[in-house]
């Protein structure tokens, strides 16, 4: 058990960044599925925004998969199509659905992030700064989708249960494989 001032084992943080790569990479894969089917409605500039903020965030992990030197997951093949897939076919049922999948996506990230940064000791202090930013900016596509109806979509506790639970496997396979 890791007491307090403990500093965390390398092994530890890798799996972190490892899991939060292969999430912020699959966030970008399922803007582009809902861009690819809502892109050019009134969802469009909404998804681009939120879109944008998912690059920013891969875009951080690809620097700390280098600059740590962590093996990325051997599953971000699975997770190209899986996420474009899930995008798509949500946006496929509609705006509401499509903003039922962000919200889904981001209350099980939101939780995720959460215990990460619970977790990280005070030698980690920057990792733990750019987690809460990212977490506060998943808070707010949440927000977004909640505000466009997303609990309005046909199904939504059973889609965002099944998407939650996508999400919560996802990260588990992501962290060791």
């Amino acid at each position: 058990m890791r007491m307090p001032g403990d500093r965390m084992a390398a092994e530890q943080v890798a799996r972190m960044i490892r899991v939060d790569h292969a999430g912020e990479y699959g966030a970008v894969r399922i803007y582009q599925g809902q861009r690819a089917v809502l892109g050019r409605g009134t969802a469009g500039p909404v998804l681009d925004h939120m879109q944008a903020q998912e690059r920013a965030h891969l875009a951080t992990f690809d620097r700390l998969i280098a600059a740590r030197r962590v093996r990325p997951t051997a599953l971000l093949p699975l997770w190209h199509l899986a996420g474009f897939a899930l995008g798509a076919a949500t946006a496929a049922l509609g705006e509401r659905a499509a903003m039922a999948c962000t919200v889904a996506v981001e209350e099980a990230i939101d939780a995720h992030y959460g215990a990460q940064i619970a977790a990280l000791a005070g030698d980690e202090a920057p990792l733990r700064a750019t987690l809460a930013e990212f977490r506060a900016e998943e808070q707010e596509h949440r927000d977004i989708g909640l505000a466009h109806g997303a609990e309005q979509a046909p199904g939504y506790r059973l889609l965002s249960a099944a998407i939650k639970a996508g999400c919560r496997a996802a990260i588990a396979l992501s962290e060791r494989i």
